[in-house]
């Protein structure tokens, strides 16, 4: 479903579960007993939901002098391996999370399910059915009509005892038999018409090898689980508030309980048995720029899209772990995001945050020069002068220092001189001077050039007595520096968020081509002050003015590498990148190219010694677009010259954001003169939307077809019947096909969750291919659902 970024999450612990956990107590429905547990299916790594979920259940039971179980439902052995369990244990324990003896495993209690099942069966509640599986799928029934009762359903107590035992014995093939609960299959709850509990599945087991070849469907399994290992306060996602009735009826009909635990049947021997679990749903963490899907992220790495489980673009623990973050700084995060019962989308911005305020006060101070700019200091005489430079803020209130040598070389950050600056410039520039930190204040006199006109060099004086003292020249900018004879090189990765989208597995078409091609960039080059030189796997600083960096497994002594954590600020900041290539996998290789800045020098010296290009730039503020935009369209005269033949010819704004966003990245690779549309053509798909003749979806893919040469927007969109679709009559056609598509969701929108209606307004958009008008949905669809 389409989720809003909020802050309406409750804080972690200021939440209704501990109310609900303290009445408890204070009636004794438990005897005073609080036992939460983790229940992850070892089929992937813990990522940063999972983690909430984690700690909220630890915090759970520690906050009220309880248990807290560590519990793997190992109960599909086709998806799981003893990697994950153990990589599982390893994040957990890595987050700080203790479960001492309570560690266990599904697998465990396979005989006492299979004793139950038998109970159930021997009570004519349940059944061996031998419908195939689409068959039985057809006999549930929909939204509007009844279930259809299995011709099966009526066998004997004998032959299901019988069956079900020859499944168990490994006579049948899978798929030949299921175990059925025999419930209602008129059941308004489309969960309780005769569920599954049991399926054959010929896989090797993990842990129980080939001992089994029938295995228990989670919805009976988990439940079971919980009552054997005496928890009292189930935990779950939104997904199962429709499974908590059958939830119910297992622990009912079953009797389960920790009476058959395999060793917990003594400590719980004095135990009231009158409550059985509870369970309660929360919503899920779901955190921007991410997928949490454990079979996207499984893709991810299988598909080789990133370097594996602990990538550090990656939100798993593994991944978060080797990108630097401290298990401190994410139970922070955790506290931060708190619980709710509504579906959202909590801004990365807030685990940024958290990783922010816990490094700050503890990870030592360095300068690090990401794209080196020599700078000579011809005024500079004095050999190498050594300081003393703090490595911890001031407010920190520790005093550890390291030893920084100025001499008359050095390096800065190119980004960090403007041959022609723009407006309010604070660094370097001809004839303009800046404080170098810990250093002196210099000041450009002379600018050299290699013969493609490249700036390669800066000339500077310095001025004398200005290293931590007054100076007569009055800079205003400070930058980061090193010492061109001490400078150490090292690599730096610098991570960002691995999607642009805040929720990528919502757009339309593949979610994989929504990663970020700049999440991983990497600085070759880079050059470093010596303190530098030794650095530890795993040790944490600041590079001043660039962010936090941890020392990555891929150090030598050679060549220290060093990841980026997070940036200084809370902002997704537009800013010049290194001379770098953006690498999607491990072992990036060094590249020419980098991507531009929002608004660059270059562009800003360009219109200073082009006075088409200035006007052009007065022109698009002009017209209303943003300065950014206006900044990107005026940087060279063929872009103007394109860029004015689409305004004129259409809605300003729509054709500015098509030329920025999509006509910019075409000319990456394709010269404008060569692009198979026209300035005129591109105005007309502008006015399209505008008119709102065609959803946006519909007109990105309009865009594509035009680049590829299908013609003109307007016979692109009959041609493939895009206009957007208002006909009540196909609307509910396509509506009617969903809600039959989708009856689970029907049944929890009936039964409340009513915040499921913008998933079903993107199903319908969906299967219209985009083309279905959603303000003429959203009042079919309440009607229909109503």
């Amino acid at each position: 479903m389409s989720l809003a970024v909020t802050d309406d999450r409750t804080p972690l612990r200021e939440n209704f579960l501990y109310g609900r956990i303290a009445d408890d107590l204070r009636t004794g429905k438990y005897g005073g007993r609080v036992v939460t547990r983790f229940p992850p299916e070892p089929n992937g790594y813990l990522h940063i939901g999972h983690a909430r979920n984690l700690y909220l259940n630890y915090r759970l039971a520690v906050d009220h002098g309880g248990l807290f179980h560590l519990r793997f439902d190992d109960t599909n052995p086709a998806r799981e391996e003893v990697e994950y369990v153990e990589a599982i244990q390893r994040d957990a324990a890595w987050l700080g999370v203790e479960w001492g003896e309570h560690l266990y495993f599904a697998s465990d209690y396979f005989d006492a399910m299979y004793r139950y099942a038998e109970r159930l069966i021997e009570n004519g509640k349940a059944y061996v059915d031998s419908l195939d599986l689409e068959t039985l799928r057809a006999y549930r029934g929909s939204f509007t009509e009844p279930g259809t009762n299995s011709p099966y359903r009526e066998r004997s107590v004998e032959e299901n005892l019988d069956l079900f035992r020859r499944m168990r014995a490994g006579e049948f093939e899978d798929g030949a038999h299921v175990l059925r609960a025999k419930i209602d299959m008129a059941a308004r709850n489309m969960v309780m018409r005769d569920p599954l509990l049991y399926r054959i599945k010929h896989a090797h087991h993990h842990r129980s090898g080939d001992a089994w070849c029938i295995y228990p469907m989670y919805d009976y399994a988990h439940c079971i689980e919980d009552a054997m290992e005496g928890v009292t306060h189930s935990i779950c996602t939104l997904e199962f508030d429709n499974n908590r009735e059958l939830y119910d009826w297992v622990l009912r009909e079953t009797g389960a309980g920790p009476q058959d635990h395999p060793t917990l049947a003594a400590a719980f021997a004095n135990a009231p048995a009158e409550h059985p679990p509870e369970q309660t749903e929360v919503a899920r963490l779901n955190l921007a720029h991410t997928v949490m899907s454990k079979r996207k992220l499984r893709e991810l790495v299988e598909e080789g899209l990133v370097a594996g489980w602990d990538d550090p673009r990656m939100p798993t623990l593994s991944g978060l772990r080797r990108r630097g973050v401290r298990p401190e700084a994410i139970r922070q995060f955790c506290e931060m995001a708190g619980v709710s019962k509504t579906n959202s989308l909590v801004d990365i911005g807030k685990l940024e945050f958290c990783i922010r305020d816990d490094l700050n006060p503890i990870a030592p101070r360095a300068q690090v020069v990401l794209d080196p700019l020599k700078v000579t200091i011809t005024s500079w005489t004095d050999g190498t002068e050594w300081t003393d430079a703090p490595l911890f803020p001031e407010e920190s209130g520790r005093s550890e220092t390291r030893r920084l040598p100025f001499s008359g070389v050095l390096y800065i950050e190119r980004a960090d001189f403007a041959e022609v600056p723009p407006k309010k410039w604070k660094r370097l520039a001809p004839g303009v001077a800046a404080r170098l930190r810990y250093g002196y204040v210099i000041r450009c006199d002379e600018v050299i050039h290699d013969d493609a006109g490249k700036v390669i060099e800066l000339r500077c004086s310095h001025e004398p007595g200005s290293r931590g003292g007054e100076t007569a020249w009055g800079p205003k900018g400070t930058l980061h520096w090193v010492a061109a004879d001490h400078a150490v090189p090292v690599e730096v990765r610098l991570y960002d968020r691995l999607f642009e989208d805040e929720v990528p597995d919502a757009v339309e078409g593949d979610w994989r081509s929504r990663i970020n091609d700049a999440s991983l960039v990497v600085v070759p080059q880079a050059l470093a002050e010596p303190h530098l030189a030794s650095v530890a796997e795993g040790a944490r600083f600041q590079f001043e003015r660039t962010g936090y960096f941890v020392v990555d497994p891929d150090t030598t002594p050679e060549r220290p590498v060093f990841n980026r954590i997070v940036t200084l600020r809370d902002s997704w900041a537009k800013q010049a990148t290194p001379a770098t290539e953006v690498v999607k996998g491990k072992k990036p290789a060094e590249s020419t190219h980098a991507a531009p800045p929002a608004r660059s020098p270059e562009r800003d010296a360009a219109r200073a010694a082009d006075a088409s290009l200035a006007s052009a730039f007065a022109r698009y503020l002009a017209l209303g677009l943003s300065e950014a935009d206006a900044d990107v369209l005026s940087g060279d005269a063929e872009l103007v010259a394109w860029a004015d033949a689409a305004l004129e010819a259409g809605n300003t704004a729509e054709v500015a954001k098509w030329l920025t966003n999509d006509v910019l990245r075409l000319r990456k690779d394709t010269a404008l003169d060569a692009l198979r549309f026209s300035p005129t053509e591109l105005a007309e798909l502008a006015g399209l939307v505008h008119e709102d003749a065609i959803t946006a979806t519909a007109a990105r893919e309009v865009f594509e077809a035009m680049a590829a040469g299908e013609g003109s927007p307007a016979a692109i969109v009959d041609a493939r019947g895009l206009r957007k679709l208002g006909d009540a009559n196909a609307l509910e056609a396509l509506i009617d096909g969903v809600l039959e598509a989708n009856v689970d969701a029907v049944s929890r929108y009936r039964d409340g969750k009513t915040q499921l209606l913008g998933f079903f307004v993107g199903q319908v958009m969906k299967a219209s291919g985009g083309s279905a008008d959603a303000a003429a949905v959203r009042p079919l669809l309440i009607a229909k659902l109503g």
